[in-house]
């Protein structure tokens, strides 16, 4: 039997003109940047189409517009006839997951992240932190390095375990910088800086928890309709005021992402949709299971070649 899961990207998948092709043939994906633009008051669809690519990379304006094409994207599937049984967002690609699964609206959605943004940038302003991918090493030995580099004081930590062999850090700029030499030298194959305008998901995080924790109190959310997996525990969550709780710990807690797929894995999902630009979530699921079907539809042609796929699934 074939169960799906929609999968959501996260900051440092965003590239300008994404979602382009969906606006040019779709009246509906046209309207969710309508949308966006009225409930930021600025204009989001101009960055999100035109960029420039240094601005759409700021975190208040790469989250709304990130969730904005993620939507976009899931909405035309859902019109196509293919829903999920699941859903699941990597960091800012939760809240994604969220408006997918019916617990937020868009509206509220996209405010809200852009006001993440604002919180998280305010913490560590855009260029005090930063995050980098180490891969072919193990996770104890990136905790051992961090930790005592953490303890000289430039703090950095783990902060996405996303499949064996790459895991992310996160910290201070200095702090990561001088993690990715050591890690080199502890015997990882690469340390490659990542495209981001902060340190996420470490504990430089918690002063911008502390605001969206009261934002997010204020926002109505529904039951979630279909089940979604959270990034801090990995595990099915669909009662509103534990999804809230978790929004909060996730901000400043390693994302869980291997688990997350694992768990996934394990409910039954055989085929994994990446809802978004590029294929960053895609190519982690083929590294954490190689007998699943993955796509990624980004564009008309890789819509079209999941409809196309689709005729062939069970019920």
């Amino acid at each position: 039997m074939t169960k799906i899961a929609f999968i959501f990207p996260g900051q440092g998948s965003q590239v300008v003109g994404m979602g382009k092709e969906f606006t040019e043939t779709n009246e509906k994906s046209k309207l969710f940047l309508e949308k966006a633009d009225h409930e930021l008051s600025y204009a989001l669809s101009k960055l999100i189409l035109e960029g420039p690519a240094e601005d759409l990379t700021l975190t208040y304006n790469a989250q709304p517009a990130l969730l904005t094409v993620g939507t976009m994207i899931a909405s035309r599937l859902a019109d196509e006839g293919i829903e999920p049984d699941y859903t699941a967002g990597h960091s800012l690609g939760e809240y994604t997951a969220l408006v997918a699964s019916g617990v937020l609206s868009f509206e509220d959605a996209v405010l809200a992240v852009h006001q993440r943004g604002n919180f998280m940038n305010e913490a560590v302003p855009a260029g005090e932190g930063a995050m980098a991918a180490i891969l072919g090493l193990s996770n104890e030995k990136i905790i051992e390095v961090t930790d005592a580099i953490t303890a000289k004081g430039h703090a950095v930590q783990p902060a996405n375990l996303n499949c064996p062999g790459q895991i992310v850090i996160s910290g201070t700029k200095l702090g990561v910088e001088t993690a990715c030499v050591e890690l080199k030298e502890a015997g990882a194959r690469r340390a490659l800086p990542l495209n981001v305008s902060g340190p996420f998901h470490s504990s430089l995080m918690k002063p911008a928890a502390k605001h969206l924790e009261k934002m997010l109190g204020a926002i109505e959310m529904s039951e979630a309709s279909v089940p979604v997996i959270a990034n801090v525990n990995a595990s099915v969550v669909q009662n509103s005021d534990e999804i809230k709780k978790l929004l909060v710990e996730q901000l400043y807690s390693p994302v869980l992402w291997e688990d997350s797929v694992r768990t996934m894995l394990d409910l039954g999902v055989t085929h994994f949709i990446e809802c978004g630009p590029g294929k960053v979530l895609s190519g982690l699921v083929k590294k954490i299971s190689k007998e699943v079907e993955v796509y990624a539809v980004y564009d008309e042609s890789t819509l079209q070649e999941v409809l196309e796929a689709s005729k062939g699934w069970s019920e």
